[in-house]
């Protein structure tokens, strides 16, 4: 049997107590319902306030150009910061929860303050409100990110990326299924024409107080190495100072892992914003047989789309921490055949006409996503080294970013090729699937 290749750096790093992998990762339950409460409600909230669905691409340009924007530069810079008090992430997940709570008061409200249905001035409102609350959820959630290649040696990587997204996964399942349960309590799922439902402003409005306090509790209990720790765990002289390095020349310094992996996740990235973006229309023309936004049955789509979300999120939880365990030699064997379940997933939403097969494509697609958000993760933790984790894996988030905005820009001429249908993207996104699925046996071994 050959023997396994090892990170000599990554294997100084110490073991991580149960107590300390659970206080860095249950925070990422936070920063995932606002980022959630705003990925899946987008589309709906769009629509309600009067946005054309043959332009919805345009407003889902902006979050992964905040992505692109400001991932690699709260890397870059939180690489370079030190706080005696708050370490060198979390200054950076202060600073973005506060920002996302204040927008995520706002966001909701884009057709409430008067401007009219499909007015420019409701349409520039919502829009500046979403690239702020992604600008600021995505400040946010880096820090999480990045302290697991600080902290994680090898053999408990696997672990932290799993569990990390296991919480994300219940934020994410809270904040989708938060609509369609204030609806069932009693708060109304319908509003005037051009105005989001009380039940979708509530959930924003619990959604950041659920930020705040899970923002409090980790700058309260972690505790990330310091210079001094970091530079003995990699064998360097306690008072070695870190080199410095341009943006790019940290690319250039990239292990080619970081490149194949930036290559495998193109595919899998055009897809997931075609989901985020036309599930609810989809739903709404497959079982509830309308386009109109402005019915109760397109609003009942909207409800029953954030329950999907909310399965598809329960799956991961449950496949997430069967996946802790996951080993090396099973990592993309298991990665190709999860999005391959997914695949089939967007074509039962395509095709479908009832809950029922609905409900079993997002089961399927929930294995797809916690493949998605660890095992690429992992591969990349354990190739890097120790020195500039935070610009690397910031650079490599423009992976997941740039295929975002081009698919969004590319569904202003392909919605109406495929006539207007939203359902009929979903054959496109199992496309997108398929091709990712194989494309992670690329990558080479980690290290």
């Amino acid at each position: 049997m050959t023997k396994e290749k090892t990170n000599p750096s990554k294997n100084h790093l110490p073991t991580l107590s149960q107590k300390q992998i659970f206080l860095m990762t249950f925070g990422y339950f936070g920063t995932q319902i606002a980022f959630a409460m705003q990925t899946g409600t987008m589309g709906r909230i769009f629509q309600t306030v009067g946005a054309d669905p043959n332009r919805l691409g345009f407003f889902f340009i902006l979050p992964p150009l905040a992505g692109l924007i400001t991932q690699p530069l709260v890397g870059y810079f939180s690489d370079k910061t030190w706080h005696p008090r708050f370490g060198r992430r979390l200054p950076y997940l202060i600073l973005g929860s506060l920002v996302a709570m204040v927008v995520m008061f706002l966001l909701p409200n884009a057709g409430s303050f008067g401007f009219g249905y499909g007015s420019t001035a409701a349409l520039i409102f919502a829009a500046v409100t979403v690239l702020f609350i992604d600008l600021a959820c995505n400040v946010a959630q880096q820090p999480f990110k990045m302290i697991i290649p600080d902290m994680a040696n090898e053999k408990q990587a696997q672990t932290l990326w799993s569990l990390q997204n296991v919480w994300g996964s219940l934020g994410a399942l809270t904040a989708f299924g938060a609509p369609f349960l204030l609806t069932a309590v009693g708060f109304a799922n319908t509003a005037k024409v051009g105005e989001v439902p009380v039940s979708v402003r509530v959930s924003f409005y619990l959604a950041a107080l659920i930020l705040g306090l899970s923002t409090l509790f980790t700058i309260q209990t972690v505790k990330e190495y310091s210079p001094k720790e970091m530079a003995i765990f990699h064998e360097k002289a306690p008072d070695a100072k870190s080199e410095k390095r341009t943006f790019w020349a940290n690319l250039k310094s990239a292990p080619t892992v970081f490149w194949w992996l930036g290559l495998a996740a193109f595919f899998v990235w055009m897809a997931i914003p075609y989901m985020w973006t036309y599930s609810t229309g989809a739903l709404a023309e497959q079982i509830w047989q309308t386009k109109n936004p402005t019915s109760a049955a397109y609003q009942a789509a909207g409800n029953w789309f954030g329950l999907l979300q909310a399965i598809y999120c329960a799956v991961a939880i449950i496949f997430g921490l069967l996946f802790t365990k996951l080993t090396k030699r099973l990592r993309r064997p298991i990665y190709t055949i999860s999005l391959l379940l997914g695949a089939f997933g967007f074509l039962l939403i395509a095709i479908g006409h009832s809950k029922a097969l609905s409900i079993l494509a997002f089961v399927l697609f929930g294995i797809a996503w916690i493949a998605i958000i660890t095992i690429p993760f992992t591969i990349l933790t354990n190739a890097l080294d120790g020195q500039h984790n935070g610009a690397l894996l910031g650079f490599y988030n423009c992976f997941i970013c740039l295929p975002q905005m081009i698919a969004s820009s590319l569904s202003f001429f392909i919605l109406p090729a495929l006539g207007g249908s939203m359902a009929n993207m979903f054959y496109l996104c199992a496309i997108f699937f398929t091709i990712g699925s194989l494309t992670i046996w690329l990558v080479k071994d980690e290290h």
